[in-house]
């Protein structure tokens, strides 16, 4: 099945809507049924049937449909945000008495589903540095079910082998689950390595717009019923009708606004590569990435999402860099059409130390590379530095 297919007509079946081009947004909460016998078959099988769009709605349909083709796999969920898709998971794969492995610096709200929710039920996680295997291996227990990964992750992107510690967890039948979001179904393909959940926060590249919290659940069959059957049904995060038409019109471009994205951020990097004041650039693809190889192995592509480390004497030489930024909105969140920055600073009081122990420094700033012109955010960028 082709990109284009997949994006263009996959699960539109026009014929059921007046030959429509453009799906319709199926905005109703509950779907009637002309007998009881029918009824009862819908409330046997809700994720295959169309009972109450808390469970299965036909716009949300056509969309998990194309994430799920765009991920390789069987099935997908879609939710109401990616730490919605992330906590689900790993809710539906754990009991009390449990024992996770995650990797060492995750998306914070997987480390609080982790550490903060699931240890209250006695779930217990370890942290491990997963550029190494083998912290994987000896991190193991006879309670472990479950191994958490985000490679690359979304601040200092460090990667793990997945092929590896699929193996690894298959032969030890322990569930593994990847956010992929930085890379996108485009880039890497985690199933492909044997990894058995995929996680995307949607809200990210799939869109593409900024203008939608959403998150994606992709895997095999059985293991997504059981899912949907579980924590998706129970605790109710789904996504809503209009947001899910929006992801699939933001989709239709994701090839072209990831080319385009990929094409800028490289000339963005060697910029800051070369550039006195930065110090180091944290990037899958940048020239001093110790894990360079496995970037050219695991990831197709490249992505927009890169960090850079200042040469800065305090925190308020930071903000005048930031304050400096014409061009790059300062905001949360990235994988939209703008470019953005985001301050590490941003997130401790005003006079905090540079270095606090023993959290990120605080001369990092994170940089989303939208689709402006590689020398107009090149000019913002050494306008900004000066500032220094």
């Amino acid at each position: 099945m082709d990109l284009s297919w997949i994006l263009n007509h996959l699960g539109e079946d026009r014929e059921q809507y007046f030959g429509a081009v453009a799906p319709p947004i199926v905005q109703s909460s509950i779907f009637a049924f002309p007998t009881v016998a029918s009824m009862r078959t819908g409330f046997r099988d809700e994720l295959g049937n169309h009972v109450y769009t808390r469970g299965n709605n036909p716009t949300v349909e056509i969309l998990r449909k194309k994430v799920a083709a765009l991920e390789g796999a069987e099935d997908c969920l879609m939710f109401g945000s990616g730490a919605a898709a992330m906590s689900a998971a790993a809710i539906a794969c754990v009991s009390g008495g449990d024992h996770v492995v995650c990797v060492a610096k995750p998306y914070s709200w997987t480390r609080a589903v982790l550490k903060d929710l699931l240890g209250r039920f006695g779930v217990s996680t370890t942290f491990v540095d997963g550029t190494e295997i083998a912290n994987f291996e000896s991190a193991l227990t006879e309670r472990t079910r479950l191994i958490v990964l985000e490679s690359p992750n979304s601040m200092t992107f460090e990667q793990q082998d997945l092929a590896a510690v699929a193996a690894l967890a298959k032969a030890r039948g322990i569930r593994t689950l990847c956010d992929n979001s930085y890379a996108t179904p485009l880039n890497q393909s985690p199933l492909a390595l044997g990894i058995d959940l995929v996680a995307h926060s949607a809200t990210k590249y799939l869109n593409g717009h900024s203008d939608v919290v959403a998150g994606a659940l992709c895997g095999g069959a059985v293991l997504i019923r059981e899912v949907f059957r579980g924590p998706y049904m129970t605790l109710g995060a789904i996504l809503a009708p209009h947001d899910a038409w929006l992801m699939i019109r933001g989709l239709r471009t994701l090839p072209i606004r990831m080319e385009r994205i990929a094409a800028t951020t490289s000339h963005v990097l060697a910029f800051l590569e070369a550039h006195p004041r930065v110090r180091r650039v944290y990037s899958p693809r940048a020239h001093g990435n110790p894990q360079l190889g496995l970037s050219e192995r695991q990831l197709h592509g490249a992505s927009g999402l890169l960090t850079i480390e200042l040469d800065a004497a305090d925190v308020a030489a930071v903000e005048r860099f930031c304050d400096g930024l014409e061009r790059f909105l300062m905001t949360v969140s990235w994988g939209g059409y703008e470019s953005l920055a985001f301050p590490v600073c941003a997130v401790y009081p005003a006079d905090a130390q540079l270095h606090p122990p023993p959290g990120l420094s605080l001369s990092l700033v994170r940089l989303s590379i939208g689709l402006e012109e590689p020398e107009v955010l090149i000019a913002d960028l050494d306008a900004a530095l000066a500032r220094l």
